[in-house]
């Protein structure tokens, strides 16, 4: 049993008072001897002729069990008749439907005996219905004249009700009802006045049983109506009632039945009828007029409706009326029902039995079944109403009848005088387990039954004395109520009940559980329309309660279906909720409801559904000026979010109709402006209302306001010259708007003379915003003013503006004074300004053109492939960058303007000296011995210069951070392009770093990496040839076992972006070297190497061209662990020092060579060399320049060789 059920803390424990409270009531245990109790019988019964059997039940308990009898009509029924089967151990039998049926129809009463009393139960009623059937009869044929009544009748036969009655023609059409014709509640057809389309000779009444699944029909009638010329009209006269009734009559209805009153009058023109209830008003919502009035319905009768109704026939000729006497009655029902109770010897007691009904109920008493008259102790004092006793001994037990009735029916109750002595008797089971969570109530139940009473006392196991305290309270069939537990509360309790006779005790189990924690989130959230809510139920439970924990989903107390809605707009997974699209209709109250075996706890979130305000509305115009206007307005509904301001719209331009522009905006606790306005304007407003959602609809416009025209009130603006010839000048302006002209007819009057001269204002009218005006100079300055003027007058005094006559291109050219050569790729170029009278125009500035002409080292003429370079502003020089080496070059300057550019000058012929080369071409180790390692490399693509020779330096780099000392060799023969080094360590790692020079100095290395041979180790020279990938094959000769070997993989065409891989194959031999002479000698052997050689080859193949598929593979880590020893700037030599030194590579020791080293700036700003936009510059600094022709290619790039080693074991 649990202590707390499936509910709130509250409600639980109100429905467990409510428990306890009503079974306070004493049952007898069936262990103990007690009179026979029914405990189930049949109602009415009706045998229906479908049925296979019916059954008639009658059940009991008792101690001893008791015995069964019946009576039927009064008369007692033999239950050993062979037509029916009586059950075991109870009262019931059933009867099969076997065509004797209507043999057992009657009124049946059941008695259960035993020796200590007899129980009786009330009237079962066995109905077996006959078939319903009209009686064969001729009907003769009615004929009646146009405009009499008629009567047709139904007579239907008796049946089992309901019964429904229509009347239908021989096709199954009904016969339509109306004003004029009616069908009474007994099935008759009524005719107020025949028309010669009643006429007809298939009037069929048809009765219908439906719990019969019986419909009968009567013989059809003929009905026949004479047309005459005199149809005689006159007064209603009442057929229902019929006219024998009288003017009143009265009708009888049962409290809570359906009132029905029906009125139908003969007469021509048709009758109206209408109801009123005399002295008092019909009741309102239950009362309805049906068939055209003709039928008064009252629902649910009670005694307020008791009284007279008037039903009132009129036409035109007069009235008829009856009044009904509505008499309310009541089957009888209990006021004070005789209830069965325990007694023990010498106590004394009461039975009440009051019983209330229309008209009043008639009480009889009986005892175990028999007239109270005929039991010898019926009780002390026998009033109608109450039997009372003193002194009850035990053999006093029996059962008490009591019985109610009038004409409406029959009530009938048993109340048990049980006289017992016994000690008393728990029924709950010992050692029962109980739960609940900390801070509810727990039930211990401790269900007993003594008689004497008995005292109920409890205490906890360990100690011996009763409970006390307020949170203790112990009910009246003994349950243990402990309030506001605590974990102190578990552990073990006994249930003590002691009477006179004895006691007894049971022990209890209470266990307390951590109360169900729930957390919904987030908490009161705001949600914009249209987006998605998502809430969560984050929930703790006790451990023992989790298999039983339940999570749902309420909004505003109505549950959620289980997984939300079936569009899946609203999704329930858990604790989880989602609704995507929220609308307005989704705001409102949420819960989250956990439920556990013990305890159930609710969590609310309020959620809040923001909107876009609703569009303002009632906009109204007060204090109309010339100039302004007042706007008010009512606010539309926010939706949850406060309107932050009101955007003021308003339409009136007559050049774009129906357009609407913002005039202003005001708070959002404005409701009204004074709004600014222009002249010669018919405005229209409107207001449209801002939130944090966003805007609404715009209100509906107002009503219309008329500005009257004035005078301009502003001049035209951005006054300016564009693409002029010389000597001249095109006036452009920005026209003044539809809504800054103030007026009709709009005119620009345009003025101008030389500026800083007394002359007269020249001056021209024109309706567009353009002029055109000759001038006798090129770019000379003029004052210029443009003034609006209509109809109305002008605007106020223009102010000037200064604008100048068209240019022209300049006519003379700079003169060169000379260039001055930085260094071999830079020069500084320096010219004459030219006169400003021969610039005509603005000067924006210098432009440089040069071509190179001839190489100096072979010289080669080169075609002319003219570089611009300009300067902006006034300047007499420039730096000239990115130019070749030791190369001739010519050189011109011009001025330009905006018009153009004007004449060059005469081209200036320098010479650049010689500078560095560009690193080497490539750099290979074409063999290697155990000490010596032979280079070959390719000339530089640059040289820059005369070539003097190279420099070959190298060092020690094993697989470790330390390297050891960089050596040189000057090697001064600029032809040879190779060379061999010796004295060399064996088994060492070397990186080598090649420069081509000139007398200048030398350049940017080249640098490749290889490893001499171990002692006994032969050369084996690099591939020059690289690997076709396609190939499956490349054999590789080993020369010695146990040796590592370098492989190198490398494309044919040497260039930046090549990927080089190298791997390392070793080869094992075995531990005794006399076996190589001879095996090595083997053809097997010889044969098994080769096969390995093939296989070894073959995984290479393989690697290298995934490799190759899953992208470029860095080298990086390799040059961070062996860097260069001289690191130089990634910038061209242009923007270093204005010096062609060689930087010297360093040597020493680790720390130098990770140092940052930083390119040093150049000494000059970027803008010595063009007009300062950095778009002009590479990454890397490197000029870009803005060339007309296409610049000679031949950028110098890196070819640097360096690869990343892959060991491979073989």
């Amino acid at each position: 049993a649990m202590g707390t059920l499936l509910s709130g803390r509250g409600f639980v424990t109100f429905l467990i008072l409510l428990l306890l409270q009503s079974s306070a009531a004493t049952e007898i245990p069936l262990s103990v001897q007690q009179v026979p109790t029914i405990t189930k019988q049949s109602q009415v019964q009706v045998a229906f002729p479908f049925d296979e059997y019916f059954q008639i039940e009658c059940e009991a308990k008792g101690n001893p069990p008791p015995e069964f009898s019946w009576t039927k009509d009064d008369k007692p029924f033999n239950l050993s008749d062979p037509r029916i089967i009586v059950s075991n151990n109870s009262g019931t039998f059933k009867i099969p439907n076997e065509g004797h049926i209507s043999h057992f129809q009657g009124k049946y009463r059941c008695f259960a005996s035993n020796k200590l009393g007899v129980a009786m139960s009330e009237e079962i009623e066995f109905i077996v219905p006959g078939v319903p059937k009209f009686p064969k009869e001729k009907i003769e044929p009615l004929e009646v004249e146009e405009g009499d009544p008629i009567v047709l009748q139904c007579t239907p036969p008796k049946g089992l009700p309901p019964l429904h009655i229509y009347w239908m023609n021989i096709e199954l059409e009904h016969i339509e009802q109306d004003e004029r014709v009616y069908m009474s509640q007994k099935g008759d057809l009524y005719f107020a006045n025949v028309e010669e389309k009643d006429s007809r000779n298939d009037y069929c009444c048809f009765a219908a049983f439906p719990r019969l699944r019986t419909i009968v029909q009567k013989m059809p009638m003929k009905l026949t109506v004479n047309s005459s010329n005199s149809i005689k009209q006159r007064k209603p006269r009442l057929l229902l009632p019929p006219p024998e009734s009288g003017g009143e009559s009265s009708v009888p209805v049962l409290k809570g039945d359906t009132l029905l009153l029906e009125c139908f009058a003969e007469g021509l023109p048709t009758p109206q009828v209408e109801w009123t209830k005399l002295a008092g008003d019909l009741p309102k919502g239950r009362e309805t007029k049906e068939n055209y009035g003709k039928t008064l319905k009252i629902e649910n009768v009670s005694d307020q409706d008791k009284g007279s109704y008037r039903c009132t026939a009129s036409n035109d000729l007069g009235t008829a009326s009856h009044d009904f006497r509505v008499i309310v009655e009541e089957p009888p029902h209990w006021t004070k029902k005789p209830e069965s109770r325990v007694y023990s010897t010498g106590d004394s007691g009461i039975l009440l039995c009051e019983a209330a009904g229309e008209p009043q109920p008639t009480i009889k008493w009986r005892v175990n079944g028999s007239p109270v008259d005929n039991h010898p102790f019926a009780g002390d004092v026998v009033f109608p109403r109450e039997i009372s006793f003193t002194n009850l001994q035990p053999n006093h037990t029996a059962v008490y009848q009591c019985e109610a009735s009038n004409v409406h029916g029959t009530i009938l109750a048993n109340a048990n005088i049980d006289v017992l002595d016994v000690v008393p008797l728990i029924q709950t089971k010992d050692e029962e387990n109980y739960a609940t969570v900390v801070g509810y109530s727990a039930f211990l139940h401790c269900e007993f039954f003594a008689s004497p009473e008995a005292i109920v006392t409890w205490e906890m196991a360990d100690e011996a004395q009763p409970l006390q305290g307020r949170r203790y309270h112990v009910h009246r069939n003994g349950t243990l109520q402990i309030n506001r537990t605590t974990e102190e509360d578990a552990g073990s309790y006994s249930c003590w009940v002691e009477n006179s006779l004895g006691k007894t005790a049971v022990t209890a189990n209470l266990d307390i559980r951590n109360a169900t924690k729930l957390r919904v989130s987030p908490k009161n959230p705001r949600v914009p329309r249209s987006h998605v809510l998502e809430l969560h139920c984050e929930s703790i439970c006790d451990s023992h309660l989790k298999h039983s924990l339940r999570l749902s989903w309420s909004k505003d107390g109505e549950a959620f279906e289980f997984n939300g809605t079936e569009d899946g707009r609203i999704i329930i997974d858990g604790a989880n909720l989602t609704i995507s699209n929220v609308t307005l209709e989704d705001q409102g109250i949420y819960s989250c409801w956990a439920q556990t075996a013990l305890d159930s706890v609710t969590e609310m979130t309020q959620v809040t559904v923001l909107d876009a305000p609703d569009p303002p509305e009632n906009l109204h115009l007060s204090e109309r000026e010339n100039r302004s206007v007042r706007l008010t307005w009512e606010a539309g509904e926010d939706h949850n979010s406060n309107i932050s301001e009101y955007i003021i719209e308003f339409e009136g331009n007559r050049e774009e109709p129906g357009r609407w522009e913002e005039l202003t905006r005001v708070p959002g606790k404005e409701t009204t402006a004074l709004l600014p306005l222009a002249p010669y304007v018919r405005y229209q407003f409107r207001v449209v209302a801002v939130n944090e959602v966003g805007r609404s609809q715009p209100s509906p416009p107002s009503e219309h306001h008329d500005t009257p025209p004035a005078a301009p009130d502003k001049n035209p603006e951005n006054i300016r010259v564009e693409a002029s010839q010389p000597k001249e000048m095109i006036i452009k302006w920005e026209p003044l708007k539809s809504m800054e002209q103030n007026g009709p007819g709009l005119e620009y009057r345009v003025s101008w003379k030389p500026k800083g001269t007394s002359e007269e204002w020249e001056e021209e009218t024109v309706t567009n915003h353009t002029l055109r005006v000759m001038t006798a100079t090129v770019y000379a300055p003029y004052d210029v003013q443009v003034q609006a003027v209509n109809q109305l007058g002008a605007a106020p005094e223009p102010q000037s503006v200064t604008l100048y006559s068209g240019e022209d291109y300049p006519d003379t050219a700079p003169v060169i004074h000379g260039v001055d050569v930085i260094n071999s790729t830079l020069v500084k170029v320096g010219w004459s300004t030219i006169p400003k009278d021969r610039v005509h125009g603005h000067l924006k500035g210098y432009q440089i053109n040069w071509w190179k002409t001839k190489s100096l080292l072979d010289g080669r003429v080169h075609p002319k492939e003219v570089n611009i370079l300009r300067f902006s502003g006034q300047r007499n020089y420039g730096m000239v960058p990115s130019l070749d080496p030791f190369s001739e070059f010519h050189l011109t300057v011009l001025a330009y303007n905006s018009k153009g550019a004007g004449p060059e000058s005469e081209p200036y012929i320098f010479q650049t000296p010689e500078g560095v080369p560009e690193q080497p071409a490539f750099l290979k180790v074409i063999k290697v011995d155990k000490d010596t390692a032979t280079l070959s490399w390719g000339l530089p693509k640059k040289l820059n210069g005369n070539l003097t020779g190279y420099l070959l330096q190298y060092q020690i780099i094993n697989d470790t951070y330390e390297i050891g000392e960089l050596n040189a060799v000057n090697i001064s023969t600029p032809t040879k392009p190779s060379w061999r080094l010796s004295n060399l360590n064996a088994t060492t790692k070397y990186k080598f770093y090649l420069r081509a020079c000139t007398s200048k100095g030398c350049g940017k290395p080249i640098t490749e990496e290889s490893a001499t041979l171990g002692e006994g180790s032969e050369g084996v020279r690099k591939m020059a040839e690289g690997v076709n990938l396609t190939q499956k094959i490349h054999p590789v000769e080993v020369f010695e076992p146990g040796a590592e070997h370098i492989v190198h993989l490398m494309t044919k065409n040497w260039g930046d972006n090549d990927s080089i891989f190298q791997d390392v194959i070793e080869t094992r031999g075995r531990e005794y070297a006399g076996l190589y002479d001879d095996i090595s000698t083997q053809g097997w052997f010889i044969g098994l190497m080769c096969a390995i050689a093939l296989l070894t080859l073959i995984l290479l193949t393989v690697c290298f061209v995934k490799r190759n598929k899953g992208g470029k593979y860095s080298v990086k880590e390799k040059e961070d662990l062996h860097p260069d020893p001289e690191v130089q700037s990634v910038k061209d030599e242009t923007f270093g020092e204005y010096s062609d030194s060689d930087e010297k590579p360093l040597k020493g020791s680790l720390r130098s060579l990770h140092r940052d080293m930083q390119a040093t700036e150049s000494a000059d700003s970027l803008v010595e060399y063009g007009e300062g936009d950095h778009g002009l510059f590479n990454e890397d600094g490197s000029f870009i320049g803005a060339y007309t022709g296409s610049k000679e290619k031949g950028s110098v790039e890196s070819n640097g060789s360096s690869t990343a080693t892959f060991p491979l074991r073989a």
